[in-house]
């Protein structure tokens, strides 16, 4: 049975007591393990460990109510948010002569993913004595059979993929900024390997400093979440380590913001020493103010022979392991950019031009670079595909004094809100920037967001005191809409090409022999371009 008479009674006698709600938790033995004052929200859960997404709590929570009005929103976001057998509430009042009467019982279950009804299974009210004829194991049983099925079913769908349901914020920056972000967060989260099972904007006139977008809201984030068979939140703004372990306490959910979604595609992608060396030292940095509260484990005490007391926890190891490979790739990232300064400098010295390649992600660059330097450095259809600058001998029309001869080099594409991890690991790497004797911003013609993605890529060059001429040239021509490509070549006073054809090439190899002819062009950054300069 769900609950007694017996027990109900004494709860209620309590209730009136105290003239407040008592709540009880009850484990499937009939054992009593928690008794509280207050609602069900009050009724403190003990942990459990290495539970499946198949298995529910093991335990139910009965609960009085004082006033009439059935569960409350509070007591089934309870039942299902932590996934209780069932939530029971009685309703307590006096009679006239001041003695307890037992009024309607409540009970609920959580409903399966596969049901088409709310989160939760609700009966009609019904007396204690109906409420005591109800085979509660029997209920239990089916229900996790049926969880079970659907986690089969799910671990099929997933093959290899994480489900995710992302989360944007718009606090006044407009809507179409903030779906923009949005659909970024998509591009990344894509590119990082997740599938989207859902993606929501959440509209506030200011972040919720507990939970960034607000306790109703992670609710129906976790709803969101058991129907769509996902357990991962992506948030579209970098989370601070108190937010994040609230919402994780609050959804039992995985939850990384952007700056971790990009630094894990940064991981995934790092090929070679020194790429490797840039994002593990941005990883670090970022975790280290976020250890605290990542699970039991960093709690545990770990002295030894020779120590006094019970010796650091493993907290404290775990901080000072990370310090010191944080110096170790500090001085690694201090090497790379010596090595790279002499390069540099034996490039400057040998008088042949160099031409950086910049724009945000996934405008195309590689594939121009391997276009104009007949290279076959990798170029694919995601996010951040190059992390390694590649240098490679190129040839332009005649450069008078400077002779034919080039050097295209292909670098890190840049993103809006650049993590500031990010920037400082690689600025040994963009420093390649500083010694180009010309920059060609790449924009991607077919991206509506085209020109914020342009202000966002001369903000970061600005922040990094890149004083070298830029030139704007509108990439993938072949699909961009015809009207908007010319609005933007308009704009910029830009060529126009597509690197997977090849059109418009020839043209842009002239205009940067002309370019590089003139003498050197006004160092700060121009939304207008600088090929107007000399037309």
């Amino acid at each position: 049975m769900p609950a007694s008479n017996e027990l109900a009674r004494a709860m209620g006698e309590l209730s009136l007591e105290f003239n407040k709600q008592i709540s009880a938790l009850v484990d499937r033995r009939g054992r009593i393990t928690t008794i509280s004052v207050g609602d069900a929200n009050d009724a403190p859960l003990p942990p459990v460990f290495g539970e499946a997404d198949s298995r529910l709590y093991g335990l139910r929570l009965i609960h009085t109510h004082l006033k009439e009005g059935g569960l409350s929103s509070g007591d089934l976001s309870k039942l299902f948010l932590n996934r209780l057998d069932a939530i029971i509430a009685v309703d307590i009042k006096q009679n006239a002569r001041g003695a307890l009467e037992l009024g309607d019982s409540h009970f609920a279950m959580i409903a399966p993913p596969t049901s088409e009804v709310e989160d939760w299974l609700i009966e009609e009210p019904m007396s204690m004595r109906e409420l005591e004829d109800i085979h509660m194991l029997e209920r239990i049983r089916a229900l996790e059979e049926e969880l079970a099925r659907s986690a089969g079913a799910r671990e099929v769908k997933r093959s290899s993929s994480e489900r995710a349901v992302l989360v944007g914020l718009e606090t006044g920056e407009g809507l179409l900024e903030a779906e923009s972000r949005l659909d970024e967060l998509s591009e990344l989260a894509r590119t990082a390997g997740a599938t989207i099972a859902y993606k929501t904007l959440q509209q506030k006139s200011s972040p919720d400093p507990k939970t960034l977008v607000g306790g109703g809201k992670l609710q129906e984030l976790v709803s969101k979440a058991y129907h769509e068979d996902a357990d991962l939140l992506i948030f579209d703004r970098e989370l601070s380590p108190a937010q994040a372990r609230e919402i994780e306490n609050a959804t039992q959910l995985k939850v990384i913001d952007r700056t971790q979604l990009i630094l894990d595609i940064f991981a995934q992608n790092a090929r070679g020493r020194e790429a490797q060396v840039q994002v593990e030292l941005a990883q670090l940095n970022y975790q280290l103010p976020r250890l605290a509260g990542r699970g039991n484990a960093l709690s545990r005490l770990g002295g030894g022979i020779g120590t006094r007391g019970p010796g650091e926890t493993k907290l404290e190891i775990d901080r000072r392991r990370i310090r010191e490979r944080i110096t170790a790739l500090e001085k690694a990232v201090q090497e790379i950019s010596q090595r790279r300064g002499q390069t540099r400098k034996a490039r400057t010295n040998s008088s042949i031009p160099v031409i950086a390649l910049v724009g945000y992600t996934n405008a195309g660059k590689s594939t121009l670079f391997n276009r104009m330097a007949k290279a076959d450095v990798l170029s694919q259809n995601k996010l951040f595909a190059t992390l390694r600058p590649t240098t490679r001998e190129g040839w332009l029309p005649d450069l008078g004094e400077w002779g034919a001869k080039v050097l295209y080099t292909d670098t890190v594409g840049f993103i809006r809100d650049l993590p500031e991890e990010l920037v400082n690991a690689f600025r040994a790497t963009l420093e390649e920037l500083h010694d180009a004797d010309l920059l060609v911003h790449v924009v991607d013609g077919a991206n509506p967001g085209a020109p914020d993605r342009v202000t966002a890529v001369n903000r970061i060059m600005d922040e990094l005191e890149i004083e070298v001429p830029r030139l704007i040239v509108i990439n993938k021509a072949d699909l961009a809409d015809p009207a908007t490509l010319i609005q933007l070549q308009e704009r910029y006073q830009a060529n126009a090409v597509s690197a997977v054809t090849g059109e418009g090439l020839d043209e842009l190899k002239a205009q940067l022999a002309y370019t590089l002819s003139k003498p050197p062009l006004p160092a700060q950054a121009s939304e207008a371009g600088y090929s107007s300069l000399y037309n």
